[in-house]
């Protein structure tokens, strides 16, 4: 009897975690249905519309940044801040700034929740200068 339930744990624990991975957050997923239809699947952009992803120095930058910028939109980009919870925001930018041979760092749903807390509070300044709305 003993073995017959430590088997059924072991079991119910298997279930459980590949529960979990399948409901993982999928940047790469969630990027292709918020962003790549402006942005494209090949993180190229439409050029003289839709700035292009890959490579690009912003994306790169300080995340905190890039995160106050999706949250809040900028120009003709929506602002997703209503629309994406911290966590799939998260993923989708860790996405990009690995995507397409960019290297920058993950950004981690706390990294989204403290720029959250202050993104309505005061503009945040772009690199070059320009407040984003």
């Amino acid at each position: 009897m003993k073995q017959l339930t430590l088997t059924l744990l072991a079991a119910t624990l298997a279930l459980v975690a590949s529960g979990a991975q399948a409901q993982a957050v999928d940047g790469k997923t969630l990027f292709a249905k918020n962003c790549a239809a402006c942005h494209q699947a090949t993180g190229m952009g439409i050029p003289g519309a839709f700035p292009a992803l890959k490579g690009d120095a912003f994306v790169a930058g300080d995340p905190a940044i890039v995160i106050a910028t999706v949250l809040k939109g900028r120009a003709g980009m929506p602002a997703f801040g209503a629309s994406l919870d911290d966590e799939k925001l998260g993923a989708i930018l860790t996405y990009v700034r690995s995507a397409w041979g960019n290297k920058a760092g993950a950004v981690t749903t706390a990294d989204v929740a403290n720029v959250r807390k202050t993104a309505s509070i005061a503009p945040v300044m772009h690199e070059t200068g320009t407040i984003i709305h």
